[in-house]
């Protein structure tokens, strides 16, 4: 389960009782319920770094919802041998990856018989998300569907050498995940390069937190394949001023 609920509520223990009555053997496994409220970005790239590492068959029951209750449909995609389970609104969409089906859910024999217009992801997701995870098939929750909404994930741009990405995620720790990865960076050759984010220049792609002295920023591809700037034992993001979106260009220098 991933939300955006927060613990101080009863929201994530109500989800997890319906989908428990369904089925008592299930495991159910918190990725986290600390998104930001309604941002469903953040939401979508928590998911791609952490599905691919989960087993075949798994079901992700997936809630950031501010459309809850509104036209938006609630869906199912299946991909990668993994089932994604929330509202279609492109929270799912970075991690289930194509090959991929996708369908409406529609069968109101996988949901709460009494369905508020507020809380989705007890009446309709955490229900078909257990079902899932027992005997229904993905045909069974409605018909299929190929025009579900995406997110895109924005695309570094290149020029003579130089590559201007983006921040696109902070970590707890502050470390700032870039949309620049591993085959863009065959590109060039980031070790003769350095790297500006908010006016200030980082020199050469090391390997790891340790090749800095503590205080120094630093830039490594981190461990989702994504370029990452840190500040060793420290807090880039504060120290930085970076949000998401901030723009980040790796040059000659």
């Amino acid at each position: 389960m991933l939300t955006d609920f927060g613990r101080k509520d009863g929201y994530v223990a109500a989800m997890k009782g319906i989908a428990l009555s369904i089925s008592a053997t299930l495991n159910i496994v918190d990725i986290t319920h600390d998104v930001p409220r309604h941002d469903i970005f953040q939401a979508a790239i928590i998911l791609k770094q952490t599905a691919p590492t989960f087993p075949a068959g798994t079901v992700h029951v997936v809630v950031v919802d501010p459309g809850v209750g509104t036209a938006r449909r609630p869906i199912v995609v299946e991909s990668q041998d993994q089932y994604f389970v929330g509202p279609d609104n492109g929270v799912l969409t970075l991690a289930a990856t194509e090959p991929r089906q996708a369908y409406h859910i529609t069968n109101t024999d996988l949901m709460l018989e009494q369905r508020s217009n507020t809380f989705h992801g007890r009446d309709i997701f955490a229900p078909t998300g257990a079902h899932l995870a027992c005997t229904t098939v993905p045909q069974e929750t409605g018909p299929a569907v190929d025009d579900i909404m995406e997110i895109p994930l924005p695309q570094p741009t290149f020029d003579n050498g130089t590559i201007t990405g983006e921040v696109i995620y902070a970590d707890q720790y502050g470390n700032l995940m870039v949309n620049i990865n591993e085959s863009h960076l065959a590109k060039v050759s980031p070790e003769s390069m350095k790297l500006t984010v908010s006016g200030i220049s980082i020199k050469g792609l090391q390997r790891t937190y340790d090749d800095v002295p503590i205080g120094e920023l630093v830039f490594y591809i981190g461990s989702t394949g994504f370029l990452e700037v840190a500040r060793r034992e420290g807090n880039a993001r504060h120290y930085l001023g970076a949000p998401r979106g901030a723009h980040v260009v790796l040059h000659h220098g």
